[in-house]
């Protein structure tokens, strides 16, 4: 017989190494809680991510998510930064293990994302996963759905079938010049999941464009690295961010069941 015979001493050394070199793969997930926002829309003083929902504040229930998560390695929150020292106390006071950075964000969602890109700027094998903080009710089915994806694809959205027909519109005419179907229209939901450096590479390109304007990272994906395929999970219409005062009730029943 050709080959070699382990002996059971060398069989188990082998096993070992190949569970390590598996570890030493493995992409570490970072879950980026975004919470730069004002709270205007919704008509608070307060930054509606402090709000008090169903026993805790809204940010809190967006941490715990993902804190729960046995996919998630490492836990950033992005901060107004006039509201650094609120979100300092209460992350002292909830003792997450998994929480690590606390940076400051910008005016815009995407200087959020940009502080979070700079503060793992060493890194080059992880997956950012962008979570809105105003979006409390997110599942543990979600976020192992999308961890699970990420060990396949580089880029991978959250959605849901659009439920209301869409209008494209004319802003200069006022009137609808088309319809497009239902069948092919989903809305986004976050998480939105991103190999770091293909997030870092979309935001190199679009920073270098003097028109470049955004409202979630996908479509900073999707415009400036078409090459990129982004992937979509289905969402959950109880992942329902906190928008409009009216969004409250549903959430709260949501979070107590």
């Amino acid at each position: 017989m050709y080959g070699v015979q382990l002996t059971p001493h060398k069989r188990r050394r082998s096993a070992m190494w190949g569970r390590l070199e598996q570890i030493m793969m493995k992409q570490q997930n970072i879950a980026v809680i975004l919470a730069g926002g004002s709270g205007q829309r919704f008509g608070s003083a307060l930054p509606k991510q402090f709000l008090p929902l169903a026993g805790k504040t809204v940010i809190e229930h967006s941490i715990e998510a993902f804190e729960q998560n046995d996919y998630i390695d490492e836990i950033a929150v992005v901060m107004n930064a006039d509201y650094l020292p609120q979100m300092q106390e209460i992350i002292n006071r909830n003792h997450w293990k998994k929480v690590r950075k606390l940076l400051p964000g910008g005016a815009e969602r995407h200087f959020s994302t940009l502080a979070a890109i700079k503060a793992y700027e060493e890194t080059t094998e992880a997956n950012l996963i962008f979570h809105d903080a105003a979006r409390p009710a997110v599942s543990q089915r979600i976020i192992n759905e999308v961890a699970d994806a990420l060990k396949e694809f580089t880029a991978v959205a959250v959605v849901i079938p659009a439920t209301d027909t869409v209008f494209e519109v004319s802003e200069k005419e006022n009137c609808i010049t088309g319809i497009p179907s239902r069948n092919r229209l989903r809305c986004a939901q976050t998480p939105q999941s991103f190999r770091i450096n293909i997030i870092r590479e979309a935001y190199r390109r679009a920073l270098q464009d003097p028109n470049f304007t955004s409202t979630d990272d996908c479509g900073v994906l999707f415009r400036y690295c078409p090459e990129v395929p982004i992937h979509i999970i289905p969402g959950e219409t109880t992942n329902r961010k906190l928008t409009y005062p009216d969004d409250t009730p549903l959430l709260e029943q949501t979070l107590t069941h």
